[in-house]
Order: structure tokens, then C-alpha cells, then sequence
């Protein structure tokens, strides 16, 4: 979240100077520039929000942005007039092993808009590429017996294979009902 003290005065200015304007598509690239690394997701959003793009603009946005770009396009969502016309941008950042975009992507707009089914995938997901899955919103709302059974299958490869379980894993299905039991052969 952007604050007034996580800009510089020159950084501010900057901002203060393309928010609103016609300039802000231009800005949107450049901001890792004016504003520094750290800031530059939050503005990134702001100007997003500022301008109020549609689904459009956010994925032309996202389509032609790098990695930095596409985060805050995917951080922007939950605050912009898309609907579930963006839904195409988070199942595209779930598909990448961007860790970066996938802990995006399975933020307010993933648990407002993906279905269950998707959704469950994307939790999966955030267990295999080390996602803490503190950053899916919604899991202990949206946790349910069948991403138990998934999270608990996943357990028992691993448990066979040697592996270790990531404790990721055990938080999930804390918040999880438990998985239908087995029917009998």
C-alpha cells in the first residue's frame, strides 16, 4: 500500500505530476525508474486505479509488461471496473512459475472470481513453487473437503517419495474440512 512516506518528496512530485493525466500509461512503465524498486508496485496500482482501467487496458498492460508490471496489474485488479473480464490474467499468471506472479494472481480478485475448481488448482500451485499460501485471500473461506483430499494426497507422495511435506501444506488443511472418506471397494 502506497504511504506518504514510502515516496521521496522528488518521487511524490512525480507521482502528484502523471496521476489523473493522459501521461499515466507512459508512467506505468517508467515507475521503477522515478520512484525506485521498492515503491514501484504501489504506484503501479495507484495509477491504475486513478485511471480506472477496464479489462482492456489492464490486459494490454499486462500482455506487454514485464514481470514487475504484470504483479501490479494483478495487484490492481481487485480495484478496478474489470469484473471477471481479467479472469484470463490470473489464470495466465497461475500458469507461469513466477513465484512472484503466482502470489499475485491468488489475491481478492482470484477469490472473488475463480471457480472452485481453479481455485483449489491455485492453492495446489502455491504449495509447488513455495507460495506461502498466506498469500491465497480467502483460504479459510474458501478451503473445502475436496482441496483437503488434493492437499492430503499431495502429503502422501511426498510422505512415500522421501520427501518432506511443506508445512504450508499442514496450515491449508488446518483450515480445511476434512476430505470425504474413501468409499468401500
Amino acid at each position: 500500500m502506497l504511504t506518504e512516506t514510502s515516496l521521496t518528496p522528488a518521487a511524490r512530485a512525480w507521482l502528484d505530476g502523471v496521476l489523473g493525466t493522459d501521461a499515466w500509461e507512459a508512467a506505468f512503465t517508467s515507475a521503477g525508474r522515478h520512484v525506485g524498486r521498492a515503491a514501484a508496485d504501489a504506484v503501479r496500482v495507484a495509477l491504475l486505479r486513478a485511471a480506472g482501467a477496464d479489462a482492456a487496458t489492464a490486459a494490454r498492460l499486462y500482455r506487454h509488461g514485464d514481470a514487475a508490471e504484470r504483479r501490479a496489474v494483478l495487484r490492481a485488479l481487485p480495484h478496478l471496473p474489470v469484473g471477471a473480464d481479467a479472469l484470463p490474467l490470473v489464470e495466465d499468471a497461475l500458469r507461469t512459475n513466477d513465484p512472484r506472479l503466482i502470489a499475485a494472481a491468488v489475491g481478492p480478485y482470484a477469490a472473488r472470481h475463480l471457480d472452485q475448481h481453479l481455485w483449489r488448482h491455485a492453492v495446489l500451485k502455491c504449495v509447488f513453487t513455495d507460495v506461502p499460501v498466506t498469500e491465497v485471500a480467502g483460504l479459510a473461506d474458501r478451503a473445502d473437503p475436496e482441496l483437503a483430499r488434493m492437499l492430503t494426497d499431495f502429503a502422501a507422495e511426498r510422505t512415500a517419495a522421501g520427501r518432506p511435506v511443506p508445512a504450508d501444506v499442514r496450515h491449508a488443511l488446518a483450515l480445511s474440512p476434512p476430505p470425504a472418506p474413501a468409499p468401500e471397494a
